[in-house]
C-alpha cells in the first residue's frame, strides 16, 4: 500500500460517481443514488457545508467521509456532523477510519467548530475513537439510532 492522501472531492472529481455509489450502497435504504449524488454536488458548491473528503491510495480512491451541517433530521439543534463513513471494503481493519475521523476533526477545528456529532446504528464502535454515546435518536422516519458527541476543544 502506498501513502495514503485525504484530499477534497473537488481534487478528486473522478471518483465522484464511485463515492455516490458507495454512500448509495452503504446508506442509501430509505433513499435513492440522486439524493447522495445531491449531497456531493454540494459539497463542490463553494459554500462552508457540506464537505466531502476522499481517502486516496495513489489514484485509487478508498474511503471518503462528510463534513455536514445535519446529518439526522430530528436533531437539527446539532451541529455540524460528521457523516457517510465508509471505507472500501479491501481497505478496512487497517486504520483509515480513524484516520478519517481525525481529517474531519482538524477540518472542524480549523473552521472554529467547538462539537461534532454522528449517529450510527452501531454500539461500541465509535467510542474506540473517543466519541461519547449521548443517546438515542430517531432517524426519519422512526428507525431508533445512537446518538455520538466528540468535542473538538
Amino acid at each position: 500500500m502506498t501513502a495514503l492522501t485525504i484530499v477534497p472531492l473537488s481534487e478528486a472529481l473522478a471518483h465522484q460517481e464511485q463515492i455516490t455509489d458507495w454512500l448509495y450502497t452503504a446508506f442509501g435504504a430509505a433513499n435513492n443514488r440522486d439524493f447522495f449524488a445531491s449531497i456531493l454536488q454540494s459539497s463542490l458548491s463553494g459554500y462552508d457545508l457540506p464537505l466531502t473528503f476522499v481517502a486516496l491510495d495513489g489514484d485509487r480512491a478508498v474511503g471518503t467521509v462528510g463534513l455536514w451541517r445535519c446529518d439526522l433530521i430530528s436533531r437539527q439543534d446539532l451541529f455540524p456532523w460528521l457523516a457517510a463513513l465508509y471505507i472500501d471494503e479491501s481497505y478496512r481493519g487497517r486504520g483509515l477510519s480513524g484516520q478519517l475521523q481525525q481529517h474531519v476533526m482538524a477540518e472542524s477545528r480549523q473552521r472554529g467548530y467547538r462539537d461534532l456529532y454522528l449517529y450510527s446504528a452501531c454500539a461500541d464502535y465509535y467510542e474506540r475513537f473517543g466519541w461519547r454515546y449521548i443517546g438515542d435518536a430517531l432517524d426519519y422516519p422512526d428507525t431508533q439510532v445512537r446518538l455520538y458527541h466528540h468535542s473538538l476543544r
